[in-house]
């Protein structure tokens, strides 16, 4: 077994068939199942069942991601480590992000990254839910993990840095019917138009939290893509509970930003595995980390 097997092993996983995988890989299609045929050998193992004209992983194969992620990083580290002997500094950080946190305070810990490490390549995928960050961690899909959630983030077999704690505020047009107010009770949300995010997510029931002393608020809207939130404000549709992280985007489009008495939270936190981060992940962790102190006073 070697890297490159590896490599066109996760290849063929993370693209969900040979084809594409090999498309990516810049390889023939033959050449990438003569070395999966070869790892398969090698391992007395098949990793993948052919399914029609597609492929599906087998039970060993799913046992074998995680730990083939973690080699390939480790030999990264390696390289990073006598890259940084020779005065090189690159790398790169795969990050999971759930929305909210995305915008803020991701923002604003790349920046700082990037002004800093400039050589060094940041990838953000997305998640909707608390667990789908853990899981993507915990499977080594990345190294670094950033969400939110209603309590504070708790993972015991993970390592967890608080962040932030983000309270939710109302995100209402210009012109809206709050007479100018910076604060308002729950009870001022009766019978107010509110955009919000379906059934089932953080989000909603963050909202849920918001109203559930008995505030009749009227959803006007059920939004899947929290980028859609901001525009619909905007443009006058309703009003939209979020964490105020978007605050300085929604006041630099227009919007105006009234914090919500009592206040309800959307704790923040990073995690990461708690075997040995590449130097590129550690130093991202380190910004972040410098982030949550400032913020802390």
């Amino acid at each position: 077994m070697d890297a490159r097997q590896l490599r066109f092993f996760l290849a063929i996983i993370d693209y969900g068939g040979f084809s594409r995988a090999a498309d990516q890989l810049l390889i023939a299609q033959p050449s990438l199942s003569q070395a999966i045929a070869g790892l398969e050998r090698e391992l007395g193992v098949p990793l993948f069942h052919r399914v029609g004209r597609g492929v599906v992983p087998s039970d060993a194969a799913e046992r074998l991601i995680g730990p083939a992620r973690q080699v390939l990083r480790d030999l990264a580290a390696a390289q990073s480590a006598i890259d940084a002997v020779k005065g090189v500094t690159t790398g790169s950080v795969e990050i999971s992000s759930m929305p909210s946190p995305a915008v803020e305070p991701l923002t604003t810990i790349m920046t700082a990254f990037v002004r800093r490490h400039p050589d060094i390549t940041l990838s953000v995928a997305s998640a909707f839910e608390p667990d789908e960050v853990l899981h993507a961690v915990r499977t080594g899909e990345v190294e670094i993990g950033l969400l939110g959630a209603p309590t504070p983030v708790k993972a015991a077999d993970l390592r967890v840095v608080p962040i932030e704690d983000q309270e939710l505020v109302l995100i209402t047009g210009a012109e809206g019917s709050l007479d100018d107010a910076d604060l308002i009770s729950r009870d001022d949300l009766n019978g107010h138009g509110l955009i919000v995010a379906p059934k089932g997510s953080l989000m909603r029931a963050l909202v849920d939290d918001v109203l559930s002393s008995g505030v009749r608020a009227k959803v006007v809207a059920e939004v899947a893509h929290r980028t859609a939130i901001l525009p619909l404000v905007l443009a006058g549709v309703a009003d939209a509970v979020l964490p105020a992280g978007w605050s300085s985007l929604a006041r630099g489009a227009g919007a105006r930003v009234v914090r919500i008495q009592p206040p309800s939270y959307l704790h923040i936190a990073m995690v990461t595995r708690s075997t040995r981060l590449t130097p590129a992940a550690a130093a991202f962790l380190a910004v972040a980390e410098k982030y949550a102190q400032d913020r802390a006073g």
